[in-house]
């Protein structure tokens, strides 16, 4: 009895020292929490994950401002754009079916596509201007690719003023530019979600549940927020022009709005990290297959040919920043993903794909390397330097982490 009673002691002592190393406050944590700290932003959630699971995850700062309230892992986020990548999977899938394909015109499904209209000159200082027929039909790829020519009134300062003469209506566009000649970012996302809807019978948010947020375990991620979720939901604020954040007076709606394919979506750190961590197993994640290999490849593979993405000056700076973190001209986007071109040493490979949302959440897949990471912070404008300075010492920390661990 005594001899075993020392031996246990003794393996307890022996612990201690392992316990305190394990408690030692890890690097990425020490950084994320000083940026919380110096108030760069209120707070902030990542998680990083390879192909077999996550391999860092932290909460810091709080999730509304006005209250203290702390932010935790389950935290929920208006992840705005970061819905764009689902919507071209669940596009994808139905091709998978053959139920459309990629170069199909999409005035085949909806006639309001045929005889589009094209901005030959804008005036800036009268709002006049000119329009002519567009010569090449709207594709599915266009949509995917965001090189259809429709912008949105933050990324265009065209769009941003005009106004439709008297007796003129634009169901779609006018067009900025032929489809297929440049990369813009704009609504296409949102055409390619209601061909979603029209092709499979169901609203997007039926759709989503069913076909990808089941199947992943994403119980998290929807348009509507059930009412017991949401005391989990985070604030979104705004950076004043003194760099302090305030609480944005009107909160986006949790129900009764119309889903978009081009965003609206709510979700977790933990939920969208599923979701790259199917994209990085090639459509299948913990014996659940949502897509191909094949349309995992396809996905990620440049889809624009010799056009390039340019970085964006913003159009209303209350909304977004310039997007100043793309390498202008040089990257390129797949079919629903922005693709890293340059090699960065400490970061993603060239290859990987990204994107965002306005509200600050970011995610990137690295397929060469098997890692992908998801960092949500809440608040405007987008591409903020702060949220892009986090966003980048998460990224440094998460590559720095798994080096650490081979």
């Amino acid at each position: 009895m005594q001899r075993r009673t020392f031996i246990t002691l003794l393996g307890g002592a022996a612990a201690f020292p392992m316990i305190a190393r394990a408690q030692q406050p890890r690097p990425l944590d020490v950084e994320l929490k000083q940026v919380v700290d110096r108030k760069d932003v209120a707070g902030v959630v990542a998680m990083a994950a390879n192909r077999k699971g996550v391999v860092y995850e932290g909460a810091f700062g709080v999730a509304d401002i006005d209250h203290a309230t702390p932010l935790k892992m389950d935290s929920m986020f208006r992840i705005a754009s970061m819905t764009k990548a689902i919507t071209s999977t669940a596009a994808m899938q139905l091709m998978e079916q053959g139920r459309f394909g990629l170069d199909d015109p999409v005035e085949k499904f909806f006639p309001e596509f045929a005889k589009l209209q094209v901005f030959e000159s804008f005036d800036p200082a009268t709002g006049a201007y000119k329009l002519k027929p567009a010569t090449t039909p709207i594709t599915v790829r266009h949509l995917h690719t965001h090189t259809s020519g429709l912008g949105y009134p933050f990324t265009s300062a065209i769009l941003r003023d005009f106004k439709p003469r008297a007796g003129e209506s634009y169901p779609v566009g006018p067009l900025l530019f032929e489809p297929g000649t440049r990369w813009h970012y704009g609504t296409s996302v949102d055409w390619l979600g209601r061909l979603v809807e029209k092709v499979s019978g169901l609203p997007l948010e039926d759709y989503f549940r069913q076909k990808i947020f089941t199947p992943l375990a994403m119980p998290d991620t929807s348009y509507f927020v059930a009412k017991d979720k949401e005391a989990r939901l985070v604030t979104v604020n705004r950076r004043r022009p003194d760099g302090s954040l305030v609480r944005e007076p009107t909160q986006p709606p949790t129900s009764g709005f119309t889903p978009i394919g081009g965003g609206g979506l709510t979700s977790t750190a933990g939920d969208y990290i599923r979701f790259t961590r199917m994209i990085l197993n090639g459509g299948e994640l913990d014996g659940a297959r949502v897509l191909s290999a094949d349309s995992v490849a396809q996905m990620s593979r440049n889809a624009i040919g010799a056009v390039g993405v340019p970085a964006l000056k913003s159009a209303l700076a209350d909304r977004s920043e310039d997007f100043s973190f793309i390498a202008d001209g040089r990257d390129k986007w797949g079919l629903g993903f922005l693709i890293t071109t340059d090699a960065v040493p400490g970061k993603r490979s060239p290859g990987s794909l990204s994107w965002g949302g306005i509200n600050n959440t970011y995610f990137w897949i690295d397929p060469t390397r098997g890692i992908g990471g998801v960092i949500m912070m809440q608040y405007l404008p987008f591409a903020d330097a702060k949220a892009l300075a986090t966003y980048d010492a998460f990224e440094r920390g998460a590559y720095q982490l798994v080096s650490a661990q081979r």
